[in-house]
């Protein structure tokens, strides 16, 4: 937990001035909404907040702050990262979401890979449905490119609604934008697969393209919106859900 120098400063900063908002918080911090969040999320067993929603340590943060200050704990932490974890961290695309504090840099990103995904099944004629696909369609491809960038623009809207209603999460939508859009890439490049090999095969890729998506919007939402892990999985297995009951009530699964 304090290998992220932004977790040490925040016990740093509630330790010297006792409490403090969000809003001044992030402006010490010069980090995005959602990245100040998702640290305030990891130190929660050692913060609490006062009837102003004022953040300031506990009896165990003041101790933390406490062995901090008297040089108990070492100004760095040099822990080995093991594969697993630089594997998990490319999985997860975690390098590349960190950098969506400043999303504007990657908005242009997101979006182009929004484009070539609604390209991509209109000219593969694949109708999308989200986290499914399904072959001739009898849609025009304007039509077909609309479906593909209405999906994931609900996305964000169902996500962050979802977000608010369980986590009281606000702010940071550009940032979780950003994020969505990038985690489509999967998503987005199947369509190009798809018009090179047979059905049979398409449809075993497109369960490991899924799985792999799932775990690249969980990651979007720690991202743009702060929350664990574990919180993130959860918003994403509730719209798997919709969007497998949704495809249901249409028709499409049986």
């Amino acid at each position: 937990m304090l290998r992220d120098p932004a977790r040490r400063k925040i016990i740093e900063i509630l330790g010297s001035q006792s409490k403090i908002g969000f809003k001044e918080l992030r402006q010490e911090l010069e980090l995005g909404v959602g990245t100040v969040y998702y640290h305030l999320d990891m130190l929660s067993d050692f913060l609490t907040q006062d009837k102003h929603r004022k953040y300031m340590l506990n009896d165990r943060g003041r101790l933390l702050h406490r062995l901090l200050r008297d040089g108990s704990l070492p100004p760095t932490l040099e822990i080995g990262e093991a594969f697993s974890h630089r594997l998990g961290r490319w999985l997860f695309l975690s390098p590349v979401f960190a950098k969506t504090v400043r999303p504007l840099r990657l908005l242009p990103v997101s979006a182009l890979i929004l484009a070539l995904g609604a390209v991509g099944s209109a000219l593969s004629s694949v109708d999308p449905m989200l986290f499914f696909y399904f072959p001739f369609s009898s849609y025009g491809v304007e039509t077909i490119a609309t479906l593909f960038l209405s999906n994931w623009i609900g996305l964000f809207l169902v996500s962050n609604l979802l977000i608010y209603i369980l986590y009281r999460r606000t702010g940071g939508n550009l940032q979780l934008f950003t994020c969505i859009g990038i985690a489509a890439f999967p998503l987005a490049l199947f369509p190009y697969i798809y018009m090179f090999i047979s059905y049979d095969v398409a449809r075993y890729l497109l369960l490991a393209i899924q799985i792999w998506s799932l775990l690249l919007i969980s990651s979007a939402f720690c991202f743009g919106k702060g929350l664990r892990l574990d919180k993130g999985i959860v918003v994403s297995l509730t719209i798997l859900y919709l969007n497998v009951m949704l495809l249901v009530i249409l028709g499409r699964l049986t």
